[in-house]
């Protein structure tokens, strides 16, 4: 044990470098940063309520894209009672018509790169 001291120096420089962005991103301000989404500009409430939408949107989505192409179903009933056409482009796009700056800005924060448009093509109003 004559190398103690190295051991826990080396330990010590370790946890600070890889506890170093948590500090910088908490010392900048970066830590907090959520972007500011473009609201609806349709509508009086969304499918679902705001929370559910931000957390589970995609389960939505896909489980929407499932039932329309295997069972031909075509309405969602929400749980209001409320009738919705199932579409990505005629239900969801209606409203929050701004692709850069409601779709594009939460996608790009996440760092996700959805595979929607691989089959849809966003509306030329939408760009």
């Amino acid at each position: 044990m004559y190398d103690a001291g190295k051991v826990i120096i080396g330990l010590i420089v370790f946890l600070a470098l890889i506890a170093f962005p948590i500090w910088y991103n908490v010392a900048t301000g970066q830590a907090d940063y959520v972007p500011e989404l473009a609201k609806a500009t349709k509508g009086e409430a969304c499918v679902a309520d705001v929370e559910y939408m931000k957390a589970s949107h995609m389960d939505m989505l896909n489980q929407w894209r499932d039932v329309v192409v295997r069972e031909g179903k075509r309405v969602y009933t929400a749980p209001d009672g409320r009738k919705f056409n199932m579409s990505l482009t005629a239900t969801c796009l209606d409203c929050h018509t701004n692709h850069e700056e409601f779709c594009q800005k939460c996608h790009l924060y996440m760092g996700v790169d959805p595979f929607c448009w691989d089959c849809h093509i966003i509306p030329k109003e939408l760009k």
